[in-house]
């Protein structure tokens, strides 16, 4: 029977709380700024994200400059194709998205509180992909702080970035089964990429769940397998189930089953389960650390060979999606490792940067997902380049879990 997936085993005692949506918190400040502004409502800033293409693709933001505070950003997709997503990022963390940003769709929104400081909101595909975004009024002071302090500061904001992940994955795979209960096969393909890359965000930071009843070493009980599992690590005894099962269906039957729909209404109880439960995690710094590393791991085993989406080939979706992951948690905990290492943090930053750079060539608003298809040509022509890249990154972030455990 092959090995059950479970980086930290935790006996799943019921259910367990609800997971929080992504905020951060912060002292408002209603200073008054120059140049271009949110509007104002409430004590509520509002900023106006809009993607349009007339020639280009540009991503089009109201204002440059807010107060401190609660801020409301809505994003509206009139005419690009090629943009998207639409990120909120402070120092590379994300504290806000909207993604699958069709042509059309009706204007979306996110509220994040923000202290004063320096952001950005980031539009990838654009003609120009970053907006600088300032925030005026009090920001927190982190200079008297010891590296410990600022670390334990970052658990706490990638746990809230953690159980984001996994609510949005609740509510992309409901979409998932709804368009497989209709039959619709199209559909179902567009949101089966959609709903991946929640998944591969965290995953190394949620796999350690086991269903009451079962032992950890039993694949029939554990949530990872049963929501992960892959053809190439299918355990006889268990059959069947999770992403990958309906994946086959869908893209090499290219048939929706009544088995594809009990499939799919088993994931997404699977899913709806792990919602419950992420929200009991508590982190240390070298969780962090190790999820990171493991992320990258993934990418290296799984997906450069193309043995995670062995049929939508999606695996660059996968791949981009655990390269974003590993970098959310070293951005949480870099404020703490410049304290500790300045050097290492500048290094593992730029190579993240060269990372983020090279997958940028792969994006493809006309594929699934936003990315390029792995195919065979494809896999064959760039496996390699995309390993080295990724391995030069997995040096230096192999170094971070001992550095921060031992602060």
């Amino acid at each position: 029977m092959p090995s059950a997936r479970t980086a930290r085993p935790l006996i799943v005692l019921g259910a367990l709380g609800v997971a929080t949506a992504l905020a951060l918190t912060g002292c408002a400040d209603a200073s008054s700024s120059t140049g271009a502004t949110a509007s104002t409502a409430g004590k509520v800033s509002r900023v106006s994200v809009t993607l349009t293409n007339d020639g280009s693709d540009t991503c089009a933001v109201s204002a440059t400059k807010v107060p401190a505070g609660p801020v409301t950003f809505t994003v509206k997709n009139e005419s690009s194709t090629a943009i998207t997503e639409v990120e909120l990022l402070q120092d590379q963390r994300i504290l806000g998205e909207k993604e699958n940003l069709a042509p059309g769709l009706d204007a979306v929104r996110f509220t994040a509180t923000l202290t004063g400081g320096k952001y950005q909101v980031y539009c990838p595909g654009a003609e120009r992909e970053l907006t600088d975004l300032t925030v005026t009024g009090r920001a927190t002071s982190t200079a008297n702080s010891s590296a410990a302090t600022l670390l334990a500061e970052g658990t706490k904001g990638y746990a809230e970035y953690v159980d984001g992940q996994v609510t949005d994955m609740v509510s992309a795979v409901r979409q998932l089964q709804a368009d497989v209960d209709k039959g619709d096969l199209a559909a179902a393909r567009t949101d089966y990429a959609n709903a991946r890359p929640f998944y591969e965000h965290v995953e190394s930071d949620v796999d350690g769940f086991v269903k009451k009843g079962h032992k950890a070493t039993d694949n029939a009980g554990n949530l990872d397998y049963l929501i992960d599992m892959r053809a190439s690590n299918l355990d006889p005894a268990v059959g069947w189930s999770g992403f990958h099962a309906v994946e086959k269906d869908l893209f090499q039957a290219g048939a929706i089953t009544d088995a594809t729909r009990k499939t799919g209404a088993d994931l997404t109880e699977n899913v709806e389960l792990l919602a419950k439960l992420v929200p009991t995690l508590d982190y240390k710094p070298e969780d962090l650390a190790n999820g990171a590393a493991g992320l990258l791991e993934e990418v290296q085993s799984n997906k450069i060979t193309g043995e995670e989406e062995a049929y939508s080939h999606i695996d660059l979706v996968d791949l981009a999606a655990n390269v974003e992951g590993a970098r959310q948690a070293f951005a949480y905990l870099k404020p703490g490792l410049t304290k500790l290492d300045p050097t290492l943090t500048k290094q593992i930053a730029g190579q993240f940067d060269a990372t983020n750079t090279l997958m940028d060539r792969y994006r493809d608003a006309d594929d699934l997902g936003g990315f390029a298809t792995w195919d065979a040509a494809t896999k064959s022509a760039d496996a390699n380049t995309v390993s080295q890249r990724v391995q030069a990154l997995q040096d230096p972030l192999s170094r971070l879990a001992e550095k921060v455990a031992t602060a």
